[in-house]
């Protein structure tokens, strides 16, 4: 037997279409399996609420550890899981190729899936999740919309958690009037023509948090690359699905990835590079989907294609080079998000900010404890706020201009705790492209 970690992890494919995916005794003898091995080895054990909740299970238990455990008692280690990957591609030595076969995320997935098709996804929940739908409608009243939501409000705020389970003093994300699909399209930036990367052809995936709640992102990236001579069009057929992954919903994912992937396949064909603005999508776009829906070309061909926009602009660098303008003196706390990460690229996002000359970036490679929909809930969000205290006081010590995640959600969640701690060292959370435009005057 191999000693876990010395090769390349890798996935398998998704088999949810197989009966056996769902079957109760298979599922719960392979959780059993897989916890057992988690029990003895126990190096996530600070990664996520996930690993205290199973050994804690497991030492109550007894001499009879995993085999012991009430089955029912499993739930509330797959509802701390945040699907943030951490312990898959950071701290696991048993994923594949080793004979333990450990995959903690897909089989929490899986869980869900099973749990899904057997009860179905509470109804409020399902309706947080439908990301294109509440944009849309937010986007025809977005002050209203943002009152509503607006943390503080008293009147709003209580209803909600009551309702539909937001807790009330989460941080919502805003909405905008005007979508950044719109915006690209009504002020496209004037491309600089004597850039070295202008032979490079590229399509933006706005991604439905640029496309309805902050189209900063989206405009930010497409100035940083028309600068450097490219003229991307932005494309949005629809949410990546990771909304409804998170839920196992995964018919529902296969069926987004079949649609976006079928609608950028022109782009790639015409020699296109496919840009993500948020880790999450790029996520699904270059790893889960092709384990979702393995034979379908389409997908196949955007995985190959998709570059998170941070790592695009390193890319651009070491090929061809910058184009000429960067002020220096950019000073960044940057948090490394999870599932930037899990992308197995390097840390591009604070690769690409230390090309801004004379940079100071501190980077934070901690989780927000957020987890997109999850942190928000009433069950979850002392939670996250409590795994989101060491990054908020390394954020803190680190005492830099900026705050910046490559996670919006994540960088919102943060700021939300800096705000609380050390309100003097407070600022507004930004997206690295952002500060990149920035320094290019953009």
């Amino acid at each position: 037997m191999r000693e876990g970690s010395l090769e390349a992890p890798t996935r398998h494919v998704i088999d949810w279409t197989n009966p056996d995916y769902i079957d109760a005794a298979k599922l719960d003898a392979e959780m059993r399996r897989q916890f057992d091995i988690c029990h003895g080895c126990r190096r996530c054990f600070n990664l996520c609420d996930s690993f205290p909740r199973l050994f804690d299970l497991v030492d109550a238990a007894g001499e009879a550890e995993v085999h012991g455990v009430n089955s029912a008692d499993f739930k509330s280690v797959v509802d701390a899981c945040t699907l943030c990957d951490m312990c898959y591609m950071t701290k696991c030595p048993y994923v594949p190729p080793h004979e333990f076969n450990i995959d903690f995320p897909h089989l929490m997935l899986r869980y869900r899936f099973a749990e899904r098709a057997r009860h179905g996804t509470p109804f409020w929940d399902k309706q947080l999740t439908e990301t294109d739908r509440n944009g849309r409608l937010a986007a025809l009243a977005p002050g209203l919309a943002n009152w509503a939501a607006a943390r503080g409000n008293k009147l709003t705020r209580p209803l909600l958690e009551k309702v539909a389970h937001v807790h009330r003093d989460a941080e919502l994300p805003k909405f905008h009037g005007r979508t950044f699909q719109a915006e690209a399209k009504a002020n496209p930036p004037t491309v600089n023509a004597d850039a070295p990367a202008k032979n490079r052809k590229a399509v933006i995936y706005a991604t439905c948090f640029a496309n309805y709640n902050n189209p900063d992102i989206g405009i930010a990236a497409l100035k940083v690359l028309a600068k450097n001579g490219i003229a991307a069009e932005v494309v949005y057929p629809g949410c990546c699905g990771m909304p409804q992954l998170e839920q196992g919903d995964i018919a529902r994912v296969a069926e987004k990835a079949t649609r976006v992937a079928a609608a950028l396949k022109p782009y790639i064909d015409a020699g296109h590079d496919v840009i993500a603005l948020v880790p999450s999508c790029g996520l699904m776009m270059k790893f889960e989907w092709p384990l979702i829906v393995p034979d379908d070309a389409n997908v196949k061909a955007l995985a190959q294609a998709t570059y998170d926009i941070c790592e695009y602009v390193v890319d651009i660098a070491a090929k061809e080079g910058l184009a000429p303008g960067l002020n220096a003196g950019a000073s960044v706390a940057l948090h490394l998000a999870c599932h930037a990460r899990a992308q197995n690229m390097g840390a591009k996002a604070a690769e690409m900010l230390r090309l801004i000359p004379a940079a100071d970036v501190a980077v934070i490679e901690r989780c927000s404890g957020h987890g997109g929909s999850w942190g928000v809930k009433t069950g979850n969000f002392e939670v996250a706020t409590k795994f989101a205290r060491q990054t908020v006081r390394k954020a803190a010590e680190a005492n830099k201009t900026y705050l910046a995640s490559e996670c919006p959600l994540a960088g919102k969640h943060l700021a939300q705790g800096l705000a609380a701690d050390t309100p003097a060292k407070t600022t507004a959370p930004l997206h690295p492209i952002e500060i990149f435009a920035k320094a290019y005057g953009l």
